[in-house]
């Protein structure tokens, strides 16, 4: 039996990825040094006046440091599924890095002209636990500024739009099944509800920042899957890989 791999243009590996993969990574690789930078010289910046962001409906959300767990998931919970992505199919990663990447930027831009602060965070924890130990380190490395719209909420919104827009075809032609469709969308939604919710039981957002965020991504969701802006990889647009309109539930 020849087992011997074919050589063909574009599927040659530089470590990890295939090269083809590599140009596909690098405008969204580049756009996120630019966005961490921009966001931490915003983390470091004095700013003479805050304006304080706090509701009534944030006096009644309790604190509920079990609540740390699927907020410090968000990270590989959006890594995670971009890289996936990225591997299985290019229309489906250059429209979530689209809607990311308008959250994010819309995100540094209120911050610079709108400086905001929360003062939600419990002065003591309630109890001497492993959960409020990793709230404190958690407060320790992120501040309570600049807070909205929550990129936690809008990303998770991101994510869990991209699963169910996606028709699970890969760019190979595979197509997942109806079960396993159906499993990982679920598996998707319900660990991005537990973020969203995860950003007020700990107090690291506002409910004001949960629902602007959900407004402002309600706004980006339309003009990403619904009038096709793309400006991340637009180029690469492959239709076939949003599920048809009828078909959409």
């Amino acid at each position: 039996m020849n087992t011997r791999k074919e050589n063909t243009p574009g599927r040659r590996f530089s470590g990890a990825f295939p090269a083809g993969k590599l140009r596909t990574v690098r405008p969204m690789f580049c756009y996120m040094i630019f966005y961490l930078i921009s966001f931490s010289l915003i983390e470091q910046w004095n700013r003479l006046h805050y304006t304080v962001i706090h509701t009534a409906v944030d006096d009644v959300i309790p604190f509920c440091p079990a609540f740390v767990i699927p907020y410090i998931l968000w990270f590989p919970y959006v890594t995670v599924f971009i890289v996936f992505l990225l591997m299985k199919n290019e229309d489906a990663y250059h429209r979530l890095c689209t809607v990311l990447a308008i959250g994010m930027t819309v995100f540094i831009l209120v911050s610079i002209i709108f400086p905001n602060i929360h003062l939600l965070r419990p002065e003591t924890m309630p109890e001497d636990s492993v959960l409020t130990k990793m709230v404190s380190l958690l407060y320790l490395a992120d501040t309570p500024t600049n807070l909205t719209p929550s990129i936690h909420v809008f990303n998770s919104l991101g994510i869990m739009a991209a699963a169910w827009e996606w028709d699970w075809r890969t760019d190979s032609g595979y197509s997942y099944s109806g079960t396993a469709r159906g499993f990982w969308r679920m598996v998707i939604t319900v660990l991005g509800i537990l973020i969203i919710l995860s950003t007020m039981m700990i107090k690291q957002h506002s409910f004001s920042d949960v629902v602007i965020a959900l407004g402002f991504f309600f706004f980006t969701y339309v003009l990403v899957y619904r009038f096709d802006f793309m400006f991340i990889g637009g180029k690469n647009v492959r239709r076939p890989a949003l599920r048809p309109r009828s078909a959409r539930s």
